[in-house]
């Protein structure tokens, strides 16, 4: 068992996925979901299910979603240093298509008000290891808590991980923003097509760009499996082929997946074995796969 933190996004999360064709100016059959969301939390909950120890450092509000996803968290046996603050806790929407993508609609609102002050005190404690989501990076409000984070924990040779979490936002803020942001960082999580933008090119001159500036570096390719690379070493794995009801939360538990292994001292193609197995029992459910010890 590990000692982990990670930093990041915990919202409420609602999951809608159409029964029929969309009636647009009337009422469609749906399946909807609502529990605990976010990119990072879902990490937290996946590792706190393999028998880390966890604790998940962000910010909720002081309503009836942030009271939902702390208990949530905690019920799957995470360390909740949540700090609550007058802002409403973040909320995501998942509109899901029939092949299990999603179109998200996203508010950070208390996301934002988190501090380097808030945080200090969830991270003094002894470690292995610290993963930071890239939510908490690309938002201007929240860019320098996740940078201390990562620079603090590499004085105390902590091993640290980012993940990039979504192009769309990326693009806008510009790709040398996360690249200055994670000089810290020793493992990089991406998609191919976030691997693409943060390495400013096609996938393969992408991974080496990546590789020359992290020390380890895994690319998720969706139905086409997965690339890692740790120095001269690389791997690939295949994905698992499953029915996909909803993707939401997939690479969050690749990336568990992956981190698990990794700190139990796996071989690099094993840890990448163990994501596509991780994200592929995900994708058979409604919402981002939390994981109760209820």
């Amino acid at each position: 068992m590990s000692r982990v933190a990670v930093l990041g996004d915990a919202v409420l999360d609602v999951a809608v996925r159409a029964l029929g064709p969309v009636a647009p100016t009337s009422d469609t059959p749906a399946q909807v979901r609502l529990g605990r969301g976010g990119s990072a939390a879902t990490i937290a909950t996946h590792l706190a299910a393999r028998g880390h120890d966890v604790t998940f450092v962000g910010a909720i509000g002081r309503d009836l979603a942030g009271r939902m996803v702390r208990e949530e968290l905690e019920a799957a046996g995470v360390r909740a240093a949540l700090v609550e603050v007058d802002e409403p806790t973040g909320v995501v929407v998942a509109l899901i298509e029939p092949d299990g993508q999603r179109a998200m609609r996203t508010s950070r609102g208390a996301l934002s008000a988190l501090r380097a002050s808030h945080v200090a005190a969830a991270l003094a404690e002894p470690l292995e290891h610290l993963h930071v989501s890239g939510y908490t990076l690309v938002d201007p409000a929240t860019r320098p808590v996740g940078v201390e984070a990562l620079r603090a924990a590499a004085r105390r040779g902590v091993a640290t991980s980012v993940d990039v979490c979504s192009v769309a936002p990326w693009r806008e803020v510009g790709a040398a923003a996360f690249l200055a942001a994670t000089p810290d960082a020793g493992l990089l999580f991406a998609n191919e097509e976030e691997a693409e933008l943060v390495g400013g090119g096609a996938l393969e001159g992408a991974l080496a760009t990546l590789a020359a500036r992290y020390r380890e570096v895994v690319v998720t390719r969706g139905a086409a499996g997965a690339i890692a690379r740790r120095g001269p070493e690389e791997a690939r794995a295949p994905a698992r082929a499953v029915h996909a009801l909803d993707t939401t939360g997939a690479g969050d538990a690749a990336t568990a997946g992956y981190l698990d292994a990794r700190l139990r001292g796996d071989p690099l193609a094993a840890c990448l074995a163990a994501a596509m197995a991780a994200a592929a029992a995900t994708v058979g459910v409604l919402g981002p796969g939390a994981q109760s010890r209820r």
